[in-house]
């Protein structure tokens, strides 16, 4: 029994011995996280200028002579080409206008006749010393009063006619009709307050964008020449991106910018060009204008490996021993799916760019080569 006792105390010593002692401390794994080599680049950023869209002309076609409207050749929308006759006012009273000018004209050139026939009759009797000069001096007063009668005859027939050829409304120019308000049968004339319809020429339009002071003073700095006229020759083309952000398939060119800035906008108004072969954009159009600005050697991060704390950006930098540390970074614009940076990152620095949620400043990590973005954050131009 004595030798149980001292069995069972030795047991209980080993137990509580072997409870006692500490554990040897395990080493935490490090987290693998991706890093990207900062490396600058010329990316083009864009900004969007909202644009309105007309035509190369827009023609209000207005009757020039009143009358009712007789006739409608066209409809609604319908292409149409220069010359091609719209409308048909009813001609009938400008037709007897310019039967009565001709018989008018008929009128005065019988009495240029009759006043020439009694010159040609006095003039030998004055040279004779028959009559006096008196009447010959009449008879050409009369004849001169004759030839200006017929000359105003002439002119009145002229103008009949041309008011009866407007009674033809054709097209000034090629191009898509708009709306018909006025219908067949009603009186028309050129003191109506709206017009009988619009034509749009649009195989070319003309997109009309604003910039402000500061975006103009960047865009005269960006580009060469010593006038306007020579930097709008150094522009590259420009983008049109319609109402449903779709961009237009062909590209424009700036080529016109206003002559001074509107008082109340403190904005001056630029025009691009584009080619409408097909007439998929209309006359009233809107869009937006995308420029692009060129920066030349500057760091470019991925939009991913920010975050902000109290409206300042920051990313993750890898530092000594691989320890991360919060750094902080002024942004120069944005590219893309990439930061453009002003401050903050140099050539050759490491940012994290994937986990950075549960990084805190200091911590150590073991980096990993991000390939993905090495080949995509510096050409997301």
């Amino acid at each position: 029994m004595k030798s149980l006792t001292l069995s069972l105390a030795a047991i209980i010593a080993t137990v509580l011995a072997s409870c006692s002692k500490p554990e040897a401390p395990q080493t935490a794994a490090l987290s693998e996280l991706p890093v990207l080599e900062i490396k600058n680049s010329n990316p083009i950023t864009y900004q969007d200028y909202p644009a309105s869209i007309e035509g190369a002309q827009n023609v209000e076609i207005r009757p020039q002579v009143s009358g009712i409207l007789e006739k409608i050749y066209v409809d609604e929308g319908a292409f149409v080409q220069k010359g091609q006759p719209l409308f048909k006012i009813e001609d009938q009273p400008y037709t007897e206008k310019l039967n009565n000018a001709q018989a008018a004209q008929m009128a005065a050139a019988g009495a240029v006749q009759n006043a020439q026939l009694e010159v040609e009759k006095l003039t030998p009797l004055v040279a004779n010393k028959v009559i006096s000069d008196f009447q010959l001096k009449t008879a050409n007063a009369t004849l001169t009063v004759a030839k200006a009668n017929l000359q105003q005859a002439r002119a009145d027939v002229a103008a009949a006619k041309i008011n009866l050829g407007y009674t033809l409304i054709k097209a000034p120019t090629s191009g898509y009709l708009g709306r018909l308000d006025t219908k067949q049968g009603s009186l028309v004339g050129p003191s109506d307050a709206a017009a009988l319809t619009q034509v749009s020429d649009v195989h070319d339009v003309r997109v009309y964008f604003s910039l402000s002071e500061d975006d103009f003073v960047t865009f005269k700095q960006q580009y060469a020449g010593n006038t306007l006229q020579e930097k709008i020759k150094h522009l590259p083309p420009v983008s049109l991106v319609l109402a449903d952000d779709s961009a237009y398939a062909i590209q424009g060119k700036v080529d016109m910018v206003d002559g001074q800035f509107d008082k109340n906008t403190a904005a001056i108004t630029l025009r691009a060009t584009f080619p409408n072969k097909n007439g998929v954009l209309r006359s009233g159009n809107t869009g937006k204008i995308r420029l692009g600005l060129q920066h030349e050697n500057v760091a470019v991060v991925p939009v991913d490996a920010t975050f902000e704390v109290q409206d300042k950006v920051f990313v993750y930098t890898v530092g000594d021993s691989n320890k991360v540390v919060k750094q902080p970074i002024v942004l120069a614009g944005k590219s893309g799916t990439t930061y453009l940076v002003k401050n903050g990152l140099k050539p050759k620095d490491r940012v994290v760019t994937a986990g950075i949620d549960h990084l805190q400043d200091g911590q150590k990590i073991q980096p990993q080569v991000d390939t993905k973005l090495s080949t995509i954050a510096y050409s997301a131009n």
